[in-house]
This record gives C-alpha cells, sequence and structure tokens, in this order.
C-alpha cells in the first residue's frame, strides 16, 4: 500500500541540482513524498561520475561517523529490499574481502552492519594474504541501477532538466527548495575548497562466469578489486588525490589487469570492454545540512568520497526530511522502499 502524500497541483516545484546516484535518489524521495521534483543537471546520469563506480554497498568510515552509521544502516534495508525487485541492477552477492586491515583484532562498529560477516581460515585465502573476511552485500549494476532510478523517478512524476547551473540562487528564484547534490562540482558552486578530486580508473571486462566480489582492503592508492555483474565486470582499483585530468592511464590499466588475474585466472578469458575513469568527491566529512538561500530553503547532499552508493539512500532520506521538515512527518522517509517496477 502507497504511503506517499497527495500532490497538491499548485505546489511549486522543488529543484534538486545534480543527476548523479545521490541527486536521483534524493529527488525520489522527495518525489514519492508528494512534492513536485525538477532535477537541474549539467550532464545526464549516464555521464556522472556514479556511472563508472564498481558499485558495492559496504562500510564506509567517513565522517561525521555516529551518522554514517545511520546512513549505511538505511541504505543498506533499501538495497536489500530492491535486490528482491526484477530490474533494478542490484543483488546480494558474495564477497570476499583480504589485506592488511583484515587483521585486527577489534572490529570497528561498521563491521557489525556487514551481513553474513565471518573470518576467513588462512587456507581460503588466495596466494600471499593471510586475513580476510567472508560476508554478502548489495552490489549495483550502475548504468542498469540509474536507468531504474530515473524510471522510478519519473513514475513518481519527477523531470529531469539538462541545464548547467553557475550558481545556486538561479534556482532558488524559481523554487522554494533547493538541494545540492552536485559532488565535486560544489567546489565551484558553492566555493568549498575542502572538496578535492579523487581520480579513478576501472578496466571494464566481459564476464567469464564470475560471482564473487574480490576486494583488498589497504591504505596504499592501489589495490585489488573486481565487481562482477551479469555481462561484465568492473576491475580496480586506484586514487589519486587531487588529479583533476580523466585521461584513463594505460599503465594503470596494464598494472589493475595483472593483479586481478593473479586472483582471478579465469579473466585471462576476458574480453576488455572499455577503461572508465571519474572523479570521486574527496572530502573530510559529509555535508548533510540546510540553511537559508534567499527567501529559498537550500539543503546540501554532498562530499561522500567513494562511498555515494553506500550512504545514498540513508543520505537521501535525511536530505528529503531536511527539505521539507515543516510539512513532512519524522518518519516518512524511513519507512521501507516499495517494491517499484
Amino acid at each position: 500500500m502507497s504511503t506517499h502524500t497527495v500532490r497538491s497541483d499548485n505546489a511549486e516545484p522543488l529543484v534538486v541540482v545534480g543527476a548523479g546516484v545521490s541527486g536521483l535518489t534524493t529527488a525520489i524521495c522527495l518525489a514519492e513524498a508528494g512534492s513536485p521534483v525538477r532535477v537541474w543537471a549539467a550532464e545526464p546520469p549516464a555521464q556522472t561520475t556514479s556511472i563508472v563506480a564498481g558499485a558495492l554497498w559496504g562500510p564506509a568510515f567517513q565522517e561525521p561517523a555516529s551518522q554514517t552509521l545511520a546512513w549505511m544502516a538505511q541504505s543498506l534495508r533499501d538495497f536489500q529490499e530492491l535486490a528482491r525487485v526484477a530490474g533494478t541492477g542490484v543483488r546480494l552477492a558474495p564477497v570476499l574481502a583480504v589485506g592488511e586491515l583484515a587483521n585486527v583484532d577489534e572490529l570497528p562498529p561498521q563491521a557489525d552492519l556487514v551481513p553474513g560477516l565471518r573470518r576467513c581460515a588462512p587456507s581460503q585465502l588466495p596466494p600471499g594474504f593471510t586475513h580476510g573476511f567472508r560476508a554478502t552485500m548489495p552490489l549495483i549494476d550502475m548504468p542498469r541501477y540509474l536507468e531504474y532510478l530515473l524510471n522510478r523517478l519519473s513514475a513518481a512524476g519527477g523531470e529531469i532538466e539538462i541545464r548547467p547551473v553557475e550558481s545556486l540562487t538561479e534556482a532558488a528564484e524559481v523554487a522554494p527548495i533547493v538541494v545540492n547534490c552536485t559532488g565535486l562540482g560544489a567546489r565551484e558552486l558553492v566555493g568549498d575548497d575542502t572538496l578535492q578530486p579523487m581520480f579513478g580508473q576501472h578496466v571494464v571486462l566481459s564476464n567469464p562466469g564470475l560471482d564473487q566480489v574480490f576486494v583488498e582492503v589497504t591504505e596504499a592508492e592501489e589495490w585489488t578489486c573486481f565487481f562482477p555483474h551479469p555481462q561484465r565486470v568492473v576491475c580496480g582499483g586506484i586514487r589519486v588525490p587531487g588529479r583533476w585530468d580523466r585521461t584513463p592511464d594505460p599503465d594503470v590499466t596494464e598494472r589493475i589487469l595483472q593483479r586481478c588475474l593473479t586472483i582471478e585466472p579465469r579473466l585471462a578469458d576476458a574480453e576488455v570492454l572499455e577503461t572508465v575513469t571519474g572523479l570521486r568527491p574527496g572530502r573530510p566529512a559529509v555535508r548533510l545540512e540546510a540553511e537559508p538561500l534567499g527567501r529559498a530553503r537550500c539543503v546540501h547532499n554532498y562530499g561522500h568520497g567513494s562511498n555515494g552508493v553506500t550512504l545514498s539512500w540513508g543520505c537521501a532520506r535525511q536530505a528529503a526530511r531536511l527539505a521539507l521538515a515543516s510539512t513532512a512527518s519524522s518518519d516518512e522517509f524511513d519507512r521501507k522502499p516499495e517494491a517499484h517496477k
């Protein structure tokens, strides 16, 4: 049964700026609460950083820590529900996590949220690794998932308009509520110089029959990971702080392939489909807060780093609460997601 509020035909549209995973998810939460929503974006979802993500729900260690845990938990509930719905691009996947950071006696609070988390015996690990964990986590096929989000937003009455935004006041002139989900773009849009690009590169291969996610947990700038989706495997990884150039690096591509082949020899039979890059919005802490913007109310929801997918639903629901603080009940955005098709 739907819990949506009744939309007023005379209500002014809310504007969400940004059409990546954070912008679309926030727009959906607002639209399904009964608000008319328009998404303004410089580029369509298929051209955002979100499209090139792995993308695995998993532990996030960004500040503010206590809120991050709550956002993780909410997103997990949403993704677990979406995994039961055909066509979302979400599935619950077996995961093997290994590496130096797996060698701990006491696990952080984030680990308590990971479904089925258990330690591996050394004999269950690839050569070269002595510590690891197995778990079952939501894995999101981003091209399919973004298409699902677009359809869900449209079904709720939301619209997307491709238009560059040079100032949030542009949106505030036509909307009583503006939500800023511009990711790295917020550096220029609101003058937030704490935002820094984190360059990432993935090599996408055809899937030779893999099902299990592999992630090396490390603080190094390069590591081994691969995310098997139905038709492809997304292989990584690398992070380069401060790099703005998105040009793929052939040497990085070769290192990624060699590391992944060492772990999973079946990838030798896979075809290289493409090399993709993106700039993650690095920030010391996620910015999720409301402030006045002229006569409008502005809610900021950006700075998720490499955890945009992991935190997406939790942050979106809180952003929607802040946006509609005077018009929506407090539990409207904490409900379980509905089985949209």
